[in-house]
């Protein structure tokens, strides 16, 4: 059981080990070896730990240590700072950290960025406020408990005295720093001021305006453009290449071979043009010849016909409990159905590219839009050589990262190119590059058999999954885990996997594996309602309302998010006969989530017009960036429900997005989003809505028009969007 510390609201695990940083320093709660910025004043800015900084003149600067990627963290996180600090939010100056390990954990991935920083950023605000109010009360000769702050001031009111931050400066300074047992943390919702207000996101007017954030606005001088040609096929080799020719171009100054290495994703084999303009470097490559080395072929219809061969076998047993075959025998009904979804890009907004600098000294200096920053400066220490401390990684926003960024081969190329030219170089991606050069979500398929009892309960649960795997284990983003629901809800549960081979590169994709099979399992969920003749609702609250064992998921809170989607979408009404309503639940990255959708079709051609969620991911901390990504989320997952990637020759087919159309925006549904406040500790939200979306579309589909989709993308059962 996890037992909460009742004044910081810190489990006994957190609380040791923010306790064990704070020894001796200010810079609780982040990496220990921050002790070495400890509290000071360096000149006319005092400096309490490294997320705070306050000037003489008043002015307060909050830093955001990760990297942000439009999830909306480079406000939230100053935010929680900026309450526990009792700061107004209008006073506050937000800037991005650069890669420093003082700050622990800088990355964007697996919606971790807000409950792995909330003791963090809680502590730092707190532990500087408590260092500000001790100055206060010793400066009027008072006890600090009876001061209080708001708006940057602190306040005695017995004495009427009042003092703001930044006269305070000096003394606090010179304060011994406090025991985090000292510190009064805020945690529940109805102790914020300022946390789950809706505050616009702080690079919101440069965005609009246009000014440069992204990783393709870095400019140096003396800097030269370049683009690098990659074999079609995975994997290839460069056997030669024109590059006599090339040099010749004008604009051109450098193009040479990168021999690389066979890590697909590290640097890979290819071809490096560099100019000075982007336009004159890609002009160039459309003259260049390279005869490659492809030693891999895969297509999708051997996937396929694969996939057939392994569904006839019985596959490995990943779980077993009750005994399945003797729960169908008995069963009253037995329903049985196949689900299929294809491989799908990132498609992110902004191709990748990153710009290096590599100095005399041996230093590197970069500047990348990467959601894994450090694990890429050890890509680019491990590939050219140079110690990771002489490596220096400047964040930029992310134009779209969804998984794809947390592969660093652009950065590594980029650097190998600036090494090599001895000049500041930027590396840009076409949009060709990126799609033909993603790390996909895998595809795979479902075969589902249940037994439904004379009560419309499910008896048993039986499924074979065929992913995709290399030298008999899953690649990344294939696997299942044998604990996903329904096992846990069911007596009599079997899960059986068999693997195909494949070269085709993969990793993380936006909630990596939730984001598709939850379609496959919320939408036979609503084949299995029906057979047993019972409300959608009903069906799956009555699945949840016991377990046997250990329980997947928390009963209680994913029934309230179906609860509350349930009554705000009006479930149970009466529709016309062209609309239908559809449901799901899911539950992934700590996050609680059900969507009801309802569209209308006309014909083969369906209009989702609205969605309702229920989400529980505790405490909001930003109301705007948490409405953001559940919207964003929804649509995510309605445009990439039409859409596929497919393989010939080892190379992906699809090339942009005219072969891979994006939904438009008059395609998007309105979507309305009903947080639960509860006093869970903050979960993060850039993942757990995505899943339960495509299959609550998809049963709506159905109730509209009798269509079941069993296969993605959409256009497999005739039905357009």
């Amino acid at each position: 059981m996890k037992v909460l510390d009742q004044k910081t609201g810190m489990d006994r695990r957190a609380f040791l080990k923010v306790s064990m940083m704070a020894s001796g320093a200010l810079m609780i709660g982040v990496n220990w070896a921050s002790a070495a910025l400890a509290n000071e004043l360096d000149g006319s800015t005092w400096i309490p730990n490294l997320y705070v900084r306050i000037d003489r003149d008043g002015k307060i600067t909050i830093v955001s240590k990760n990297p942000e990627a439009g999830q909306g963290v480079k406000t939230a996180f100053p935010m929680v700072v900026a309450e526990c600090l009792e700061v107004d939010w209008h006073d506050v100056n937000v800037e991005q950290a650069p890669l420093d390990d003082r700050y622990g954990r800088q990355v964007v991935g697996g919606s971790r960025g807000t409950p792995d920083g909330w003791d963090d950023l809680r502590i730092a605000g707190t532990g500087a406020l408590h260092l500000l109010t001790a100055a206060a009360a010793g400066k009027w000769g008072v006890s600090a408990a009876e001061c209080s702050a708001a708006s940057g001031t602190i306040v005695h009111k017995p004495s009427g005295k009042s003092a703001a931050y930044h006269t305070l400066l000096d003394i606090a300074a010179k304060l011994p720093v406090p025991d985090v047992s000292d510190l009064k943390l805020k945690s529940r919702p109805e102790d914020f001021k300022l946390l789950g207000t809706f505050v616009p996101g702080v690079d919101n007017p440069k965005i609009v305006t246009g000014q440069p954030l992204f990783g393709c606005d870095t400019r140096l001088n003396g800097m030269l453009y370049a683009v690098f040609e990659k074999c079609p096929s995975f994997g290839g080799k460069v056997r030669s290449a024109n590059v006599e020719k090339i040099r010749k171009l004008p604009g051109v100054t450098h193009a040479f071979v990168i021999k690389g290495t066979e890590n697909l994703n590290g640097l890979m084999p290819g071809v490096a043009i560099v100019a000075k303009s982007w336009w004159e470097a890609n002009s160039a490559r459309n003259q260049l010849q390279v005869d490659w080395d492809s030693s891999h072929a895969d297509s999708t219809a051997d996937f396929n016909a694969r996939a057939q061969v392994l569904s006839k076998e019985q596959g490995e047993t990943l779980r077993a409990d009750g005994n399945v075959e003797k729960a169908l025998d008995s069963a009253d009904k037995v329903i049985q159905s196949s689900y299929y979804y294809p491989f799908v890009s990132h498609a992110n907004m902004e191709p990748q590219n990153c710009t290096a600098r590599y100095h005399e000294s041996g230093r590197m200096e970069l500047w990348a839009p990467s959601q894994n920053p450090k694990s890429g400066r050890s890509l680019v220490s491990g590939t050219l050589g140079i110690p990771e401390d002489r490596i220096h990684v400047n964040l930029t926003r992310i134009g779209g990262g969804f998984g794809r960024r947390l592969r660093n081969d652009f950065m590594v190329e980029a650097a190998w190119i600036a090494r090599e030219v001895g000049r500041p170089v930027q590396l840009q991606w076409t949009r060709e590059d990126d799609m033909r050069h993603d790390f996909y979500r895998p595809a795979a398929w479902h075969h589902f058999q249940a037994g439904i009892d004379g009560n419309g309960r499910m008896t048993a649960f039986d499924h074979h999954f065929i992913t995709f795997g290399k030298n008999g284990e899953t690649i990344s983003g294939a696997g299942l885990s044998p604990d996903h629901y329904p096992a846990g809800l069911v007596q009599n549960f079997r899960l059986r996997q068999s693997v195909i081979e494949a070269n085709v590169p993969t990793g993380p994709w936006r909630s990596p594996g939730h984001s598709a099979y939850c379609w496959a399992y919320q939408s036979f969920f609503d084949e299995l309602a029906l057979a047993a003749g019972r409300d959608q609702l009903e069906f799956r609250l009555d699945l949840l309302s016991r377990s046997y064992g250990k329980p997947p998921l928390n009963l209680e809170r994913t029934s309230g998010t179906l609860r509350v989607a349930a009554e705000k979408a009006g479930w149970g009404r009466k529709l016309a006969a062209n609309r239908g309503l559809g449901m799901a639940f899911h539950y992934d990255h700590g996050g609680f989530v059900s969507h009801v959708a309802e569209v209308v079709a006309k014909g083969s051609k369906i209009q989702v017009e609205k969605v309702w969620s229920g989400i529980d991911i505790g405490p909001v901390i930003n109301l705007s960036g948490a409405r953001n990504q559940v919207e964003g989320c929804v649509v995510d997952a309605l445009s990439t429900a039409q859409l596929e990637i497919t393989f010939a020759d080892g190379a992906t087919e699809q090339s942009n997005f005219s072969d891979y159309e994006l939904l438009r925006i008059d395609q998007s549904p309105e979507i309305e989003c009903h947080f639960i406040q509860s006093d869970f500790p903050p979960m993060g939200l850039g993942e757990p809505p995505i899943a339960p979306a495509t299959p609550a579309i998809a049963n709506a589909i159905f109730a509209a028009t009798g269509t079941r989709i069993r296969e993605l993308p959409f256009n497999r059962s005739g039905i357009s969007v």
